[in-house]
């Protein structure tokens, strides 16, 4: 089984490398587990389709700020089918339209994603410390992807 978990964000950027330390922290507790591969990368759009091609199953780790919930909120959205298209041009291209590219080029895609976003506070300071709530949510992300790993090698089919 082909797991890809792949850590979003800039390492430059306050709150945004969440994705990332996520993804070295996993890669550390990870360390030899065969049938998963841990990616780091600063890329969106289309950018990720080439990253997440080939894979059966895919987790994506990322930063995100909407404002209605408390910083270091875990926010999950699991993707089973094609989501409908919303971008106004190819220049916006979120995972609804990285699905859609796949489906359309015939490119094998991750038949199962989740996404696994933390509410931050401060995604776009050059140079600054992640801050305190959303470090503090780092333990528990850590805690949901492994139960969701644990979940898929119980059960292959689906969790």
């Amino acid at each position: 089984m082909a797991i890809l978990i792949l850590g979003l964000g800039n390492d430059l950027l306050s709150d945004d490398r969440i994705g990332l330390l996520a993804a070295r922290a996993l890669r550390a507790l990870l360390q030899g587990q065969e049938g998963i591969e841990i990616v780091e990368s600063a890329g969106s759009g289309l950018a990720l389709l080439d990253l997440m091609a080939g894979y059966e199953r895919a987790i994506v780790i990322d930063a995100i700020q909407t404002g209605q919930v408390p910083p270091g909120t875990i926010l999950e959205w699991r993707v089973r089918e094609p989501l409908p298209v919303r971008a106004p041009s190819p220049h916006f291209t979120g995972l609804p339209e990285l699905l859609a590219v796949a489906q359309a080029l015939q490119i094998p895609f991750p038949e199962e994603i989740h996404i696994y976003a933390v509410e931050v506070t401060d995604p776009y300071t050059l140079g600054r410390e992640i801050t305190p709530a959303v470090r503090r949510a780092l333990p528990e992300l850590m805690r949901r992807i492994q139960a969701q790993l644990q979940a898929w090698q119980v059960s292959p089919e689906g969790a």
